[in-house]
């Protein structure tokens, strides 16, 4: 069972007691740092002082004493010394960075700081001092401050560190602060936090909240669902937050109106606790004060539960103590299960195990839990963190006797959810405080570190510093040679989860044109850019569309005739000059626009790639033919994935192709989207026949409006690969690779090539997927795109990866709503800081949360189930129950020849198979599978 571990505190919070008691200034302490704790040899004649900002005698023994200690900090993990580059002021692009700040202790946020210098090398910056940092009035947000760094320490890979100058200071993007309550530094460290234009990770507000023992127990029992050791609470003056609340399963709570006189009521009512069937078989009891100002300053008191005189003077004698909005705990201590140990029944107290984890926020504020660490001590013992040595769960666990896979299993799923419960419980309780309450409009807990005991009875959550904890065990295999490489780092989320906060700071307000609203498949374009505080001015061809109401400025204009792009970006960049639209950028998700767009940039001096790149690669026999003829170096070329093919025109271009292109081969249109008018063709008589059916169905966008057909209805024959296909979608900035993700398709009806079913993440092996990556890579180096979020089809054949076509646009259908959901990475984000010259804040190496699997429905196959069983609205109601994801890409159930899909329907699983079988049943059950559309043969590449 997990139960609480009475010497800890509740909440491991960013502002926590750690620094209230251990490190002077910083945390409410007084004088001077200790001396001596740090035996090393780095160099002291560093440029610590901060021009502008001098420091008295004692701030600047506490800043020589925190840059000391992380040195100290990288010498054990192996790490180099810090250089000095403060001589040499770094310059930058203030408001246009990233700027990931941390204010606190090394040794506590070292995690962090080098996760950070992995995932966005340069841009994690540790201030060893509140006078590196300067508060400057937000133009245009009253009450509101931007957060400038004068100076810092910078992380990068490899575990290097720079102590450098910013001239002019950089502007936060994001603030952590690890700083303590009391006066000094620690005052003026959460005034720094308070009312930040930037998202912060703390406040002084929130961790008050934090730090109150009963008001976190009462909302993890009523919100979190998780238990709580049996407890008494005598509060003086409660809070508005606990005051008339619903009680909880074990939690009285009784409202003091002073803090005389009571003895009557105390004797009551601890009489009455001590005697109840809550505490069970419990034989002691613990009583403590709760309320922030008493986290971690003094040892709980222990009694035996029999001897109620003891607890009732304790209980009297800590009410004196009492502040408002302060309370007095007894409260259940549960004592160590008593596990076999592998060696026999031991003469001594036994072993205690604490565990802690930390959790993170994520996407769409949900909870993930990071990293567990475990400390093992003895029973009879307080166990704290820095009495113990971190180890793992199972290491941990195999000690007490429980070394079985299946009884790991089952503590790491508790630890996870009561974990998980804990951090949403708090992230509730935050919705419905008002931005003073949190100490500012972007002030929200984006981790905690949650403590719990192995004991005989189920109870909750102790916090500790569970995120130093997890550094340490990671540091274990910091020296070389002594272990296997580590697996995720604790800190990682929590990384992905500050640059995901940083990039809406940057954007927020930024002016942006888009060029095709599309349709019913990106209405989720309008829903993201209100989230993200975007403002939105659209061109469109169709003057009703509903688009039209939802941005700033709507610009009716007729741009369907793509053979005048050029002219249309002359007239278009007129307009927007007329209209004195101030813009940021310009960009583009809908095919037919992509080429008018870069003209448009190139006319406004916008960011975008080169109109010549985007014309090679919306037309696909020029990107083959282009790619076929790029043979490097550097090697390996371009030229090693692209697939023999001829352009067709005419039926001459089809005869004279015939004879060029090994068959069977597959046709298509030169400027085609989702698959419409593409077909396998075995010999000469089906690529004639085809081709006049194209020529004769498809002759322009009115024919199938959205595909094209506003460039032409020219054709092109290309050898057919045999092979698995894949999607790699791909970010890149100035050439740079950013991010690449990388789906998995099924088997299409041949002879067509509508897509039938998909999985993410790839179950290609690593390999294979990064030559799938780097085969997209160079195809879109190769074509001259440098910026933006392209999407690269391609086939893995025996020979490597081939390429089928290259979208210069974020990728269609479902991709960006799954990568969304797996990884927490916004392609519509990443696409329109690209726009705006900005280059994307993204993890470095994203790791898939989770698998997603899915099948096409399409109207020819489905429209009685469409119409029926698995009608619009019975799918809309399984998706909003979290049984589907379900993503439509047509309005209307209209069957025709050349289709697209009308809609995706996926299953969620924590493997491969486990979301293919329930996506399997869940089409069973609806009526999408059948004999004509064998969805277990769709999704049977992905076992």
């Amino acid at each position: 069972q997990l139960s609480l571990d009475p010497s800890g505190p509740e909440w491991d919070c960013p502002l926590g007691s750690k620094d209230l008691e251990d490190e002077g200034p910083w945390g409410g302490g007084s004088g001077l740092p200790p001396t001596g704790c740090f035996p090393g040899s780095w160099r002291q004649d560093v440029g610590l002082d901060c021009k502008g900002s001098p420091e008295g005698t004692e701030a600047r023994a506490w800043t020589v004493y925190y840059y000391s200690l992380l040195q100290s900090c990288l010498q054990q993990a192996g790490l180099p010394e810090t250089q000095d580059r403060s001589q040499a002021p770094r310059t930058g692009c203030p408001g246009a960075e990233v700027t990931l700040c941390v204010l606190g202790s090394p040794s506590t946020f070292l995690p962090v700081l080098l996760e950070g210098g992995v995932q966005s090398p340069g841009n994690m910056l540790l201030c060893l001092s509140p006078a590196w940092l300067m508060k400057v009035p937000a133009p245009g947000q009253p009450g509101e401050a931007a957060l400038l760094v004068s100076k810092a320490v910078s992380f990068h890979p490899g575990g290097l560190t720079f102590l450098d100058d910013f001239v002019p200071p950089r502007r936060a993007t994001y603030f952590l602060a690890g700083l303590g309550l009391g006066p000094s530094r620690g005052r003026e460290a959460a005034e720094l936090a308070r009312d930040l234009t930037c998202p912060t990770g703390a406040s002084a507000e929130l961790a008050r909240l934090l730090e109150d023992r009963l008001l976190t127990r009462q909302l993890l029992a009523q919100q979190g669902g998780v238990a709580v050791p049996a407890t008494l609470a005598f509060t003086y003056k409660p809070p508005g937050l606990l005051r008339g609340g619903d009680s909880s399963p074990g939690l009285r709570l009784v409202e003091l109106s002073g803090k005389e006189g009571q003895e009557t009521l105390v004797k009551e009512e601890v009489e009455a606790f001590l005697r109840s069937e809550a505490l069970g078989d419990v034989l002691q009891v613990a009583v403590k004060l709760s309320g922030w100002r008493w986290r971690g300053r003094q040892a709980l008191r222990l009694h035996p539960r029999a001897e109620l005189g003891a607890v009732v003077n304790t209980v009297l004698a800590l009410l004196e103590k009492l502040e408002e909005e302060e309370s007095v705990l007894v409260e259940a201590v549960y004592p160590p299960v008593q596990l076999p140990c592998s060696d026999g029944p031991s003469p001594g107290p036994g072993l205690a195990v604490r565990i802690c984890a930390v959790v993170c926020r994520t996407q769409g504020d949900r909870p993930l839990l990071s990293k567990v660490v475990c400390g093992v001590g003895r029973g009879d013992r307080p166990l704290r963190h820095h009495n113990s040595l971190p180890r793992t769960l199972e290491v941990a666990l195999a000690q007490c006797g429980l070394g079985e896979e299946a009884q790991v299993a089952a503590v790491r799923q508790r630890v996870k959810a009561a974990a998980e419960a804990a951090l949403t419980a708090m992230l509730a309780l935050e919705a419905g405080l008002s931005a003073e309450q949190r100490g500012g409009r972007r002030a929200h807990t984006d981790f905690l570190g949650v403590d719990f005991a192995l004991t005989a009875a189920a109870a909750p959550l102790n916090g500790g510093l569970c995120l130093e904890a997890c550094g340490a065990l990671e540091g274990l295999w910091a020296a070389p040679r002594l272990g296997p490489a580590a697996d995720e780092a604790a800190a990682a989320p929590l990384v992905e989860t500050m640059l995901r906060r940083s990039a809406r700071c940057l954007m927020e307000g930024k002016q942006l044109l888009v060029v095709g609203a599309g349709g019913v498949s990106k209405k989720f374009v309008w829903e993201a850019a209100r989230d993200y505080g975007l403002q939105l001015h659209l061109v469109e061809s169709d003057p009703n569309h509903y688009a039209s109401q939802l941005v700033q400025t709507f610009i009716h204009f007729d741009m369907t005739e793509h053979r005048r792009d050029e002219e249309n970006a002359r007239l278009l960049a007129e307009l927007v000059r007329a209209r004195g639209l101030k813009l940021d950028g310009c960009f583009s998700y809908w095919d037919d626009c992509l080429v008018l767009t870069a003209l448009l940039c190139q006319e406004l001096g916008l960011p975008c790639s080169p109109p010549a790149a985007m014309r090679l690669a919306k037309k696909k026999s020029l990107t083959q033919l282009h790619l076929l003829r790029h043979h490097g170096p550097p090697w390996p070329a371009p030229s090693l994935h692209a697939v023999p093919c001829c352009p067709l025109e005419s039926e001459a271009d089809v005869e004279r192709a015939v004879h060029q292109v090994p068959l069977p081969g597959v046709m298509k249109l030169e400027f085609g989207a989702g698959a419409v008018g593409v077909r396998l063709v075995e010999d000469a008589p089906q690529c004639h026949e085809h081709f006049s059916r194209i020529t004769r169905d498809l002759q322009g966008e009115a024919d199938h409006p959205g595909i094209g057909l506003g460039w032409g209805n020219a054709m092109l024959l290309m050898e057919f690969v045999e092979g698995t296909e894949h999607d790699v979608d791909l970010v890149l900035f100035g050439g740079r690779l950013l991010a690449a993700f990388v789906s998995d398709n099924g088997p299409t009806r041949l002879p067509g090539f509508t897509e039938t079913a998909a999985c993410m993440p790839t179950g290609l092996a690593p390999e294979q997927e990064a030559q799938m990556v780097q085969a997209a890579f160079r195809c879109c180096l190769g074509c001259g795109l440098l910026d933006g979020v392209f999407n690269v089809e391609l086939k893995l054949t025996g020979a490597g990866p081939r390429l089928i076509e290259i979208n210069p646009r974020m990728g269609g259908f479902y991709l960006r709503d799954w990568i969304l959901e797996l990884y927490g990475v916004d392609l519509l984000l990443a696409a329109v800081m690209v726009a705006c010259g900005l280059r994307p804040a993204l993890p470095t190496r994203p790791r898939a949360r989770g698998h997603l699997v899915g099948v096409m429905c399409l109207v020819s196959q489905h429209l009685q189930a469409l119409s029926s069983t698995a009608s619009r609205e019975t799918l809309q109601a399984l998706h909003d129950r979290g049984l589907l994801r379900l993503n439509l890409l047509e309005e209307a159930l209209v069957p025709g020849e050349y289709e697209e899909p009308y809609c995706s329907v996926a299953c969620a699983g924590s493997s491969p198979t486990e979301a293919r079988l329930r996506l399997l049943g869940l089409c069973q059950g609806l009526g999408i599978d059948g004999p004509s559309y064998p969805v277990a043969h769709f999704l049977s590449h992905f076992k």
